[in-house]
C-alpha cells in the first residue's frame, strides 16, 4: 500500500508527484483512492522539515492550488461531455456509481457552494466536478467557485502542515506524525470497503 503513503510518494516522486496526485484525485474518475488531504497536509510538514521538499512554502502553495483547480476543470469538462452516458455506466473494480450518485446528492443540496465544500470531503471531491458538468451547470459560475476551493483547500491544508510542522513535539516526532497521517488517510477507503461487502451480503 505504499502508493497510499504520502511521505513514501513524496521521497519518491518529490513536487512532481505531489502536483500529479492532486490533479487526478481532484477530477479523474480513479483518483478518489488518492491520500488528497494527507499528502498535502506532509508536504506542510516536510517543507517546514526541510526533508525532501526545499522549495519555499508559497510556491508550493501556488503550484498545489493551480493543479488542484486544474483538476476540477478536467473533471467538469469531461462530465459535460459524456454527462449521461457516465450514469449508465455499469460500476467495476475503480468505479463505482454511488460515489457519483454521492457527489449527486452533495451537489442537489448545496449548489454552486458545492465545489467549494467537496474540496474538503474525500471521495466527494473527485466527483463533484464531473456531476457540475454534467448537470450542466453554468461554465463561468463553476471557475469562479473551483478557483476559490482549490485556492483554500491546496493552500489551507498545506499552511497547516507547514506550521504544525514548526512545533517542537511536532518536529520531534515527525515519524509518529506521518505514520498517524498514513493510518487517517488509509481509514476511509477501509470503511468503504467494509461498506461495501456489507452490502454485497445483504443483496
Amino acid at each position: 500500500m505504499k502508493f497510499l503513503d504520502p511521505e513514501w510518494l513524496i521521497s519518491t516522486f518529490g513536487m512532481i508527484g505531489i502536483l500529479a496526485i492532486v490533479f487526478a484525485e481532484s477530477g479523474l474518475l480513479i483518483g478518489f483512492f488518492l491520500p488528497g488531504d494527507s499528502l498535502l497536509f506532509t508536504t506542510g510538514l516536510l517543507v517546514a522539515d526541510g526533508r525532501y521538499l526545499h522549495q519555499p512554502l508559497w510556491l508550493v502553495c501556488l503550484l498545489v492550488s493551480v493543479a488542484a483547480v486544474a483538476g476540477d476543470q478536467f473533471g467538469y469538462l469531461f462530465g459535460r461531455r459524456v454527462g449521461p452516458a457516465l450514469f449508465r455506466r455499469p460500476n467495476s473494480r475503480l468505479f463505482k456509481q454511488e460515489h457519483l450518485t454521492k457527489a449527486q446528492g452533495f451537489f442537489a443540496k448545496y449548489g454552486a457552494r458545492s465545489i467549494v465544500l467537496a474540496r474538503f470531503v474525500p471521495i466527494v471531491r473527485t466527483f463533484t466536478p464531473i456531476v457540475a458538468g454534467a448537470s450542466g451547470m453554468h461554465y463561468r459560475t463553476f471557475v469562479l467557485y473551483n478557483v476559490i476551493g482549490g485556492t483554500l483547500w491546496g493552500t489551507g491544508v498545506t499552511v497547516l502542515g507547514y506550521f504544525l510542522g514548526q512545533i517542537a513535539f511536532v518536529k520531534s516526532n515527525i515519524e509518529f506524525i506521518l505514520i498517524g497521517i498514513v493510518v487517517v488517510s488509509v481509514l476511509p477507503i477501509a470503511v468503504e470497503l467494509l461498506r461495501a461487502r456489507a452490502r454485497s451480503r445483504q443483496r
